[in-house]
Order: structure tokens, then sequence, then C-alpha cells
């Protein structure tokens, strides 16, 4: 049965059975128990169908953005059911009446706003992902287009008919030594850093330069110059002259090796560059969004949580270069247990007010379910559902991103960043994709050893701030 035809099936059902379930057991057994919570239960019961709906928008024939506002729709309704019933679980802590129905139905909502929110962004990648299209042909330069004919003949075929003099024709050889494998096409490069876009939080937040070098240097003024006012006849004294700090990205390899057979290949229908990406993607974001989160720099880029911390309130621009400044929880391993949405607010004031006018929230999908709780001193909740299909959650106005690869509430973890990630963070792609094919290890298969080289570090230890768990 289709998910549509589905969910008014269960709509008409629950229009139905909801109000006798109210009748028959109370709100203390039934979690949702009159008609004004109707949306919640529909957002329950028919999440896995809008999800699943949602992973199959890449491959639907006429996908447009209507699911996106459907998904959306419903995130608003169960968040206002959300507020709705964490108040009254609120109200029975302040009353020393803990309910634990109550605060069993509080967190069911709760998760099912994270899965409505993750339907949510999963739709939109995808639907952005569609604009991905194949490697097809079209106008541009001739050696580029004779590079791509000779590539996609060598990939079906293996046939390298002077393929690598092709590359230096079309200007495409960024790596001088051609046993390495052969670098793919312009396109087919372009898709797969498009779909990766799509998909890895970091790198959708950060800034992305393309090198073709093996290190990338950057100098930073930290300070030192001096200036001042003087008269017209004045003598100018000599003014100190600025710091500078060199900070050296160093550029790493990741790699995907996919497999295939001969008689796919031989399906003149088959579009490369797509195939490639899709079966590459997966492998190079799931270590890119680890590394750009949590590398070390050891034959990997530097990532957010790589650095050294220093309390904010001792942070300074000359002193605490090459480390990001924290606030503390006010807590050991996770928030204060009074008003800890605080911890939240001076994150949010850590930051200096020209880097907040481009800032991110950036944290897992189990820490925002702990934040999505909270409210400031005039008990409004900080966090704030899309205004639009295609925006993000907000927290205190500022966009939100989720990457589990960030951590959890524990003691001593960084489970929140808040920063201008453009100005803060740099990721940096070497031109040039290289595939080499493998016809030999496993017989009646076709192997693609794919690699990139990528680096990353912080840019900027101004620009980003985090919190740590912490009294």
């Amino acid at each position: 049965m289709k998910t549509g035809i589905f969910a008014e099936v269960l709509s008409a059902l629950m229009l139905l059975v909801v109000p006798a379930l109210s009748f028959a057991g109370g709100d203390g057994i039934f979690v949702f128990a009159s008609y004004d919570q109707l949306g919640v239960a529909l957002a329950m019961t028919v999440m896995p169908g809008l999800n699943n709906r949602a992973r199959g928008l890449i491959g639907a024939p006429l996908a447009d953005a209507s699911n996106s506002v459907e998904i959306l729709n419903e995130l608003k309704r169960t968040f206002q059911a959300f507020k709705e019933e964490n108040d009254a679980a609120l109200k029975g802590l302040d009353n020393r009446f803990a309910d634990v129905v109550q605060t069993e139905k509080v967190e069911r909502i709760n998760a099912e706003i994270t899965s409505l929110q993750n339907a949510l962004d999963e739709t939109n990648r995808m639907l952005e992902a569609l604009n991905v299209g194949g490697s097809g042909s079209g106008p541009g330069d001739p050696a580029i287009r004779e590079h791509a004919d000779a590539f996609n003949r060598y990939f079906r075929r293996g046939a390298e008919n002077g393929l690598h003099e092709l590359e230096v024709s079309a200007q495409l050889t960024t790596q001088s030594d051609p046993d390495g494998g052969y670098v793919v096409p312009t396109e087919t490069e372009g898709t797969i850093d498009r779909v990766l876009g799509t998909v890895s939080a970091v790198r959708s937040l950060a800034r992305v330069m393309n090198v073709s070098t093996g290190e990338y240097k950057k100098l930073v003024n930290v300070g030192g110059a001096k200036s001042g006012w003087v008269g017209e006849e004045q003598s100018r004294d000599e003014t100190d002259t600025p710091k500078l700090r060199e900070l050296l990205f160093t550029i790493m390899e990741i790699y995907a090796n996919p497999w295939t057979t001969q008689t796919i290949l031989d399906d003149a229908s088959i579009d490369i560059a797509a195939w490639l990406a899709d079966e590459v993607v997966t492998e190079f974001a799931e270590q890119e969004a680890l590394a750009f989160v949590s590398g070390d720099g050891n034959k990997k880029p530097r990532g957010l949580l790589g650095y050294q911390t220093v309390k904010n309130d001792n942070y300074s621009v000359a002193g605490s270069w090459g480390k990001l400044g924290h606030v503390v929880t006010g807590k050991a391993d996770g928030f204060a247990g009074t008003a800890p949405a605080d911890a939240l607010i001076d994150l949010y004031y850590a930051l200096k007010q020209g880097y907040r006018s481009g800032a991110t929230w950036l944290m897992s999908d189990r820490v925002m379910g702990t934040v999505r709780k909270m409210k400031d001193a005039d008990g409004n909740y900080l966090w704030a559902p899309p205004t639009g299909a295609d925006m993000p959650a907000t927290i205190l106005q500022k966009p939100v991103a989720t990457d589990d690869n960030m951590p959890g509430l524990k003691a001593n973890s960084l489970p929140i960043a808040f920063g201008d990630f453009k100005r803060g963070y740099l990721i940096l792609d070497r031109i040039g994709i290289r595939v080499l094919r493998d016809p030999l290890t496993q017989k009646g298969k076709i192997g693609f050893y794919t690699t990139k080289r990528v680096g990353g570090g912080v840019s900027n230890f101004e620009a980003i701030k985090l919190l740590k768990c912490s009294t």
C-alpha cells in the first residue's frame, strides 16, 4: 500500500479510535487522548511513512517540494503539542509531583520532533541532490569533452588510449604520477563534490577552497598594530608592527573502493558520473564528517574538537591563538539543574557580535533533544521549528545544524559548537579526484579505487566557541 493512501486511511481510523481510547483508559494510560492531539498521534504513527517517502524522493520521477511542506506543517503541530505537554510536566515538577506517564509522553513527542526534523532535512538534501545531473554532453572546451569521452571508455573497458596526455591537454593534471590512476572529468568531480555538500554538515557550513598543492599556508594578524590620532603638524611616533601567525594546512588522502560487474559497465545507459558519485559519496562523507569534527590531524584533517580549549573568560587573541574558547554548562556531565538555558545564552554572547551575524549552532540530535526543552528567563523556548520548508530550525534565532559525530553530554565533553564556520573553519579540496581501475583482484568484477585529497582545520580561532560539560 502506498504511503499516501496508508496515511489517509490511518487518519480516518484515528478519528474514530482516539476518542474511544480517551474514554476507555483516560490520559493516564493512553498517550494521545483528544482531537487536539490528533496531529501528534499522526506524527508518531505515520512518521515512518513520511521518512520512507523522503528517502524515496531521489528516485521519484516527479519529485517536488510538497513533501517538505507536509513534513514542516506536521513538525510545527508536533512542537506545539510538545510545548503544551512539557509545560504540564514542568508544572508537576514545580508542585513536587512528578508524573512518570507525563514525562514519557514528553520524551516520545520530543523524539518525534527529532524524527520529523531529520525527515525534513533529508527531503531537502535529496531535492538538492536531484540537481546533481549526469555527465552528459554539452558545450565547453573540446579538449575537456575529448578527455571525458576517453575516460568513459577507460571506465567501461580499461582502454587508456593516451588518457594521461588528454588530462594534460584538458588542464586536469595536479598529480604527475599516472600510475596512481587517472583524474576524473571535471563534471564527474563536480558531481561528487556537490553530493558531498548535501550530506556533510560541517562541509555545508565551512569555507571550501580548491587548491593544487599538497599544503596551504595562511598568515593571520593576531594584533600588535597600533594607531592613534594626530594633529596636522604634529610628529608621528612609530607604531608597533602587526603580529603574524602562520597556519599550515596539510592535504590528506581519503579513498573509496567500489566494485561492479562488467555487465553493468557494458550498459551504455549507465551514467558513469552519477554511478561513481553514488558509490563513493557515502564513504567519503562518513570519513570526512568524522574528521572535520574530531580529527587529530594525523593522516586526516584536524577537526573542530581537535584543538586545545581555554575558558572564554581567559581568552585573548594574541595569548590564546591556536586554542578555542569554551563556556561551561554548570554541571560536570550535563546542564545545570537550575536555569540550564543560561549556558547556551552565555555561549551565544561569548562569540563577538561581528561573528554572531553569520553564526550557526552545531550539535548531535541527542543533545538537540535536551536543548529543545529549555526556556529563557521569560518562559520562551530557545528552540523554534523552521519557518519554511527550506529553512533550518533555530536556537535563539540562529540556525542549528545536527551532526551525530558531535559528542553527547558527559564529563569534559564538548557537545555544542557555535560560530561563524565560514570564517572559522577551512576545508581544502585538492583539484583532481583520481580513479584506478582494477579488473584483476576479483574475477568477474571491476574495482574502482577512488582517491580524493582533502584537508581541514580552524582558520580563525575567534570565530568559533564551544560548550564544555563542566562546573
